[in-house]
């Protein structure tokens, strides 16, 4: 049962940085599109895809965003739409197939110095991770404290204080040092 509640406890804590990485993410990557977009297409809204850059998935990803944006009668607006895109979506946008569209025309922007393949692996462990935690599947047998570093790592190539204003606020680490030893029984005499 410690295992248990310590498990949740760190899977909880690593949660909350992902979180806090993806909004951060999702927030850099969406200013430079509208920044390329606005200048390329003279259109901010990127996600309406003027310059036909999008695959046909992502195309399917926004739409399905923009309805949920819209739910309840609220008017569809930039912000709104961002919010509704999951990790998932701008992992992607950092693949390969994007590389001589969007990661040249102005995703490199948003990561100084950084190569796509760094940034796309990196960002898609930490996917993969917080996919993991989405289905409440164990972390102590998963290497938390690298994904906890790469977390922080990806945040400080968007944003430095960001990246220290996260970093702050973790707990993975404190909670590491909490596991629970494994109690081994003794042998009957």
């Amino acid at each position: 049962m410690a295992l248990y509640e310590w498990n949740a406890e760190v899977s909880a804590a690593l949660g909350t940085t992902l979180g806090h990485l993806e909004i951060l993410l999702r927030n850099a990557l969406h200013e430079e599109l509208m920044a390329w977009s606005r200048r390329r297409y003279a259109e901010p809204s990127w996600y309406l895809d003027p310059g036909a850059a999008l695959t046909d998935e992502a195309h399917r990803d926004i739409a399905k965003a923009r309805i949920r944006a819209t739910r309840d009668g609220r008017q569809e607006t930039p912000g709104r739409v961002v919010a509704e895109l999951n990790l998932g979506f701008w992992r992607f946008l950092l693949a390969t197939r994007y590389d001589a569209t969007l990661w040249r025309g102005c995703l490199y922007r948003a990561f100084p110095g950084q190569r796509r393949r760094t940034v796309h692996s990196a960002v898609g462990r930490l996917h993969e991770a917080r996919n993991r935690l989405a289905h409440h599947e164990p972390m102590f047998n998963r290497p938390v404290a690298d994904l906890r570093a790469t977390a922080i790592q990806v945040a400080g190539w968007l944003c430095p204080v960001t990246r220290d204003w996260i970093n702050a606020r973790c707990r993975v680490h404190p909670l590491l040092a909490a596991k629970p030893r494994p109690v081994i029984p003794q042998p009957r005499r």
